[in-house]
Formats: structure tokens, sequence, C-alpha cells
């Protein structure tokens, strides 16, 4: 009865045929049948030509694109709660040779155009202070919240406007798409974004994420081609990782995934509407809970994060039943 993180569920059945059926002579790293077949396949759900790189974590696809955009001398502005500031241990920083980031408040984890305005309205434009160069977001949020179209288009007009790039965190960006019911096109290039990090591994994949390259950031392929090899993120058997994204494209498991866990999610807010912390939109739950309270659910057997004091995390996967789901529902319902 695990509800600490999706990063923990299994992995799903196709992805798992897709690698025994990749397991055969094919040609090294990048240059095989299945990493050539990506590009071609995220183009038909963005509905534009894209180029379409694996990686094989999160923090490898954030920190390649920021360190593609933004040179060492620059800075990148996030939120405060960012996964890049506060979870990847200064990759970002590492990957860029130094790059700055400057950090921004917003409920639910997510930044509006008055407060990026804020951050770089003392910024002077001189050779002593680090200049913006992008801008990231969370999609969804570190709090499970998601920005509709018209927020990304805001934020991206900003970017266009004083040609920063615009990238997006998407580890949950299938949680997103299933929330907002919309074209991922309409929240990615057509807003404004330059680079996706497209997440498979939290929604039923196993060990491979994609960088998703839009518009005329994909003159920058080739050098994050080189910066791929640098960090050492170039697999020479490249096909496990496009076999695996290929299986969550197909037949639009990602989606049919992500749903799962939303629906989840919306069992445990619908039980405990008074002690949520933001609304759910996605796949995470954020709860007010006292240490006994908390400790009297993990009696139960139930697990989870704390977040804070007085509060919980608790995250639904694509792989948890509402039988499996219920009996958290009910168990807080009655504290």
């Amino acid at each position: 009865m695990r509800f600490f993180s999706d990063n923990a569920a299994a992995v799903s059945q196709p992805v798992l045929d897709a690698l025994a059926a990749a397991n055969s002579v094919d040609t090294a790293y990048d240059e095989d049948a299945l990493s050539q077949r990506l590009g071609v396949a995220f183009s038909e759900i963005f509905e534009t030509d894209v180029t379409a790189l694996w990686v094989s974590t999160g923090t490898a696809a954030n920190a390649l694109a920021l360190a593609a955009l933004c040179p060492p001398h620059g800075a990148i502005i996030c939120h405060e709660e960012a996964h890049i500031q506060n979870d990847e241990c200064g990759a970002p920083e590492f990957y860029t040779h130094g790059a700055k980031l400057l950090l921004g408040t917003g409920d639910g984890a997510k930044l509006r155009l008055q407060e990026v305005q804020r951050i770089t309205a003392s910024i002077r434009d001189d050779v002593h202070q680090m200049q913006p160069h992008v801008l990231s977001i969370t999609q969804a949020s570190e709090y499970g919240m998601i920005y509709s179209a018209d927020e990304v288009e805001t934020l991206g007009d900003l970017c266009q406007s004083r040609g920063w790039g615009l990238h997006m965190d998407g580890a949950r960006f299938a949680n997103a798409i299933a929330h907002l019911d919309c074209a991922p096109a309409d929240i990615t290039w057509r807003a404004g974004v330059d680079i996706l990090s497209f997440g498979c591994v939290k929604n039923g994949g196993m060990s491979a994420e994609a960088m998703i390259l839009f518009g005329d950031a994909r003159e920058k392929a080739a050098e994050i081609h080189y910066r791929r090899k640098r960090g050492g993120h170039l697999l020479s058997k490249g096909r496990y990782l496009a076999a695996q994204i290929l299986a969550m494209l197909e037949n639009d498991l990602w989606l049919t995934n992500a749903r799962a866990a939303n629906a989840g999610a919306k069992l445990i807010a619908e039980a405990a509407p008074d002690r949520l912390v933001y609304p759910v939109e996605a796949n995470e739950v954020f709860i007010r809970l006292s240490a006994d309270e908390a400790a009297s659910l993990r009696a139960k057997g139930f697990d989870f994060y704390d977040w804070g004091v007085g509060e919980a995390r608790l995250v639904m996967s694509w792989d948890q039943r509402e039988e499996q789901i219920r009996p958290l529902a009910e168990a807080i319902a009655e504290l």
C-alpha cells in the first residue's frame, strides 16, 4: 500500500514486451531503427516536425536541455520548489558549467508572469550581472498543479519578447494532458515551449525519458548530441531506451496510464476535501495530517512522504487499481 512515489511503480507490460522484441542485433548508440523512429512518432503526437532524443533520466533531460539553452554566464529562472533547484543535486549548474538559477515564488509551485517580471526587474543589462537566458517551468508542477495553455502562452510570449528559451520539465506531462484533455501541441510549441523533457519513467516506463526539441531549438540537436556523449548519457544499446518510449506512445499508453493515476488521486481528494493543501489536478495529493494521524495511517500499512510539518504527500501510480486506493481514502475519511 505504497503511495510515496510513482517512481516506484511497476513497468507497463507493453514496455517489457518491447524490450524483449528489441533484443536482437542492431546498430549501436542511436543509429538503430528504433531510435530513428522517435522523431516521426513524436512529430505525429505534437502535430509538427520535432527532434526527439532519448536519455536515461529526467535529470539528464532537464540538465542537457538547459545547457543547450543557457551559456555558463547566463541565468535560468525557475520556481523555488522546482525539481531543477531542489532535487537534481546541482546537475543544471554542473551541465551548464555554472549558470545561475534565479528563484521565484508562486502558489502551487507555479510561476506567474508578474513574478517573472519581479525577478528580472532589478537585473541591470551590464557585464556585472548574469543575464536570464531561459525560463523553466514544471508541468505538472511539484505540487501537482497544471499550467493551462493560456498560462504557458503568456510565459512563452514573455520569453519570445526577451529572447529567452522556454524549457518545460514534463516529468508528469502525461498527467497534465490527461487533466486538460487538450492537444499536446497546445501547451508546448504552440505556446512557445522550445524544449520539453517528456517523462516516461513515472508513468509506466522503466529507464528511458525523451527530450523533444521544437522549432528553432531543433538547431541545438547536434550540440545536445555532443553534450549527451560528454555527460555520459549516450548508451551503446540505445535501442532499448527507444523501444520503451515507442511502447509508451503506441496506442496512447502514456495517456491511458496517466488517466488511471489521475483518477486514483481524485478518489483520495473526494475523501478528504477539507484536508487538501492544493487542488488535485494530476496524480499527487497534498493533505493536512497531524503527526498522530500520519502514524495511524502508517500503522494500517499505508506508506507516504511527510511533507513539511503537518502535511503529507500521496502519489497515485498508473498501476494502482481502485480497490487498492479506496482503503486509503476510507482510512483518511475516518480520521
